[in-house]
């Protein structure tokens, strides 16, 4: 049984037409102070029930998910899977300075207590937190999405390349795979979100560059990559990434950078309007993985690149 909560109904929809299932029913009430109640519409006692929400902002998304763990174990579920395409809060993963908290940690306990048995997600900020769980996690890759349609572009001259050392595992495996070379760009930041200096590693002259990424926020680095990189000599640079954060002004910053393209998955909806940007659905590779976990069957078969 198949169960969405309100700011990911888009994609748990898509899901169920690849799953040949209906959504489950469920209301979810709002009182006037914000505050809100989850109630599933329908019995649930002894079911698997799987439950679609990313937890991108704001953080009602996340309270929502935990009501609906909560009020599944409550009506006798057998076993609640957490589906969480675009998993928040996993750019803190560390203490990076001293008395800061480790976000992905804290949701990480706050989904175990809430009472998840499994965790479905994808393309982690960081693979470490899966070890933040004491249940088992299918870690998926956007790659299988995105590899193919790389290779529909038919880019001569083609490389890969990462916006900024972090992503440099990710870009490798994208660039061995379609056999071409892999340039790194390396950044400094005078803050958050702000990035201060970008230097190029590798030959882009009379190259047709596609950057890689996993989250896009505000859009900064992955606009000044592509400005360097075209300085630099680059034919034509687009740019890739699993999960479209894009908070403001990134849309603006892409329609001005020299970006042809950025590529998204629909891990999390886009509402704006940027002609640049496209969506590839994650909705088939995950109805498959319900259907290889219900039946216990191999996940990591599916993999492109692991």
């Amino acid at each position: 049984m198949v169960f969405s909560g309100t700011r990911s109904k888009y994609l748990a929809e898509k899901i169920c037409e690849h799953l040949d299932c209906p959504l489950g029913n469920m209301n979810i009430t709002h009182f006037a102070d914000g505050e809100f109640a989850v109630s599933y519409e329908e019995s649930i006692r002894g079911a698997t029930v799987f439950l679609v929400q990313s937890t991108f902002p704001n953080s009602d998304n996340l309270m929502e998910l935990l009501l609906m763990i909560d009020a599944a174990k409550r009506a006798s579920a057998k076993n609640v899977v957490a589906v969480i395409p675009y998993f928040g809060w996993a750019r803190q993963d560390r203490k990076d300075k001293p008395r800061v908290s480790i976000g992905a940690k804290l949701v990480a306990d706050l989904l175990s207590v809430a009472g998840i048995s499994r965790l479905i997600t994808m393309d982690l900020h960081a693979d470490q937190i899966q070890g933040f769980f004491n249940i088992p996690v299918d870690h998926l890759y956007a790659s299988a999405v995105f590899l193919p349609y790389i290779q529909s572009l038919e880019l001569d001259n083609l490389v890969i390349a990462t916006p900024d050392v972090g992503g440099s595992k990710r870009a490798s495996s994208f660039s061995k795979y379609l056999g071409v070379p892999l340039v790194l760009c390396n950044k400094t930041r005078k803050k958050a979100n702000v990035v201060a200096s970008m230097q190029i590693i590798g030959d882009v002259k009379g190259k047709n560059v596609v950057l890689t990424d996993d989250i896009v926020d505000t859009a900064g680095t992955i606009t000044t990559a592509a400005n360097v990189m075209l300085e630099a000599g680059a034919k034509s640079v687009r740019a890739i990434a699993s999960h479209c954060v894009m908070s403001d002004p990134a849309s603006e910053k892409v329609m001005e950078s020299g970006l042809t393209e950025i590529v998204f998955t629909d891990s999390i909806p886009y509402t704006k309007h940027c002609p640049k940007l496209k969506q590839l659905s994650i909705a088939e590779m995950f109805a498959e993985t319900i259907k290889r976990v219900v039946n216990n069957e191999s996940i990591s078969s599916q993999y492109i690149i692991k």
